[in-house]
């Protein structure tokens, strides 16, 4: 399967036989986004209506506390493994967040159950974030991308098609969805558009988007169950582009790793917590560049090889995409995750990551 930007320009899909779409479209076309919410307008799947004008809010406006759930032995939340007080049955949420120099720090991303990390155009990354266990009151800065119930910010005619196509449940800032967004006045545009899970959920409602979650199961160990035995990995330095570096620290007190980049802690901008992970999966697919922009084609399918790093310690992997997630396995059995965040890495192949 490939994959390029939601924002990337017009081109031929029929040239991409088979399994050619959006990476972002990708991550979410499977368990993750679920059926059709309503029939799509045949006009959407032509032309873009007029962006509205609209003068951005003044300041930042927080979408309000993050209201979490108690954890507790009751319930466990499917993309964590973690205790939950109540069964979670809500769609989750997948934000697409920007991480160029001029919107570091984020917000919100350490809320979130399950991060992808990859190349975007030129040689910058950015975030799919998935949130479900947990609501955070702002979340940003949002760019082009999509969600479980899509969460972007303009968009490119071939991907509107494939979003209207296959009637996926999105909000788009760009073109009518302002409401459930707003922008920072300490930042410049367009670094400066954030939005909330209250937002999104409550644009869910008046757009008689369907709330209920049918997806995918993620497997656990047990509580007290470790991981089985792989090589010493207490550092892992990922090398994007252009000295471009992500790495990480196990912290064995807490078992998890760390976020850094460019050696300087990854923290969010509000609660100041560095940005950290129970599971961390790096796999290496394929990447081609499609345009003069610098967009990518992204196989997000697989199968491919890779490593899975857990409690200190690495194994090489071979990863696949099965009901919507990237999974791990090896000798042709799927690994649990320990309970906890996972971060996936999706780097170029060839590309050499370092564990000591």
């Amino acid at each position: 399967m490939k994959m390029v930007w939601l924002n990337a320009g017009r081109r031929d899909w029929g040239q991409y036989p088979g399994r050619c779409l959006p990476w972002a479209l990708l991550i979410c076309l499977g368990a993750l986004c679920g059926c059709a919410d309503k029939p799509a307008s045949p006009a959407a799947a032509v032309t873009a209506p007029p962006a509205p004008v609209r003068e951005p809010a003044s300041g930042p406006k927080p979408g309000g506390e993050a209201v979490n759930p108690p954890e507790t032995a009751g319930f466990t939340a499917p993309l964590t493994g973690l205790p939950v007080k109540e069964e979670i049955r809500q769609r989750p949420v997948m934000v697409m967040v920007e991480n160029s120099p001029q919107a570091r720090p984020q917000s919100g991303l350490d809320q979130a159950d399950l991060v992808y990390e990859i190349l975007a155009e030129g040689d910058i990354t950015r975030f799919a974030a998935v949130f479900q266990s947990q609501s955070p009151g702002t979340i940003g800065p949002v760019r082009d991308g999509l969600d479980a119930l899509i969460v972007h910010a303009g968009w490119s005619q071939d991907a509107m098609n494939l979003i209207a196509d296959r009637n996926l449940a999105h909000f788009d800032e760009v073109y009518g969805d302002g409401k459930y967004y707003w922008r920072s006045s300490d930042r410049n545009m367009p670094h400066n558009l954030y939005t909330s899970i209250a937002k999104i959920r409550e644009g869910a409602v008046n757009k008689k988007f369907r709330s209920d979650w049918n997806g995918p199961l993620l497997h656990f160990l047990k509580p007290g169950q470790l991981p089985a035995a792989g090589s010493a990995a207490a550092k892992i330095s990922i090398p994007y582009l252009n000295g471009y570096n992500v790495s990480y620290e196990y912290n064995g007190d807490k078992g998890v790793y760390k976020r850094f980049m460019n050696g300087k802690p990854h923290t969010d901008s509000l609660s100041g917590k560095q940005l950290e992970a129970a599971n961390l999966l790096i796999v290496e697919t394929e990447h081609r560049v499609v345009d003069s922009a610098g967009r990518r084609e992204v196989d997000v399918y697989g199968p491919g090889q890779g490593w899975l790093a857990q409690a200190g310690t690495v194994r090489s992997i071979t990863w696949e995409r099965k009901e919507g997630i990237i999974r791990a396995y090896a000798s042709g059995k799927e690994l649990p995750l320990l309970p906890g965040r996972t971060w996936v890495q999706v780097v170029p192949a060839g590309t050499k990551p370092m564990f000591e």
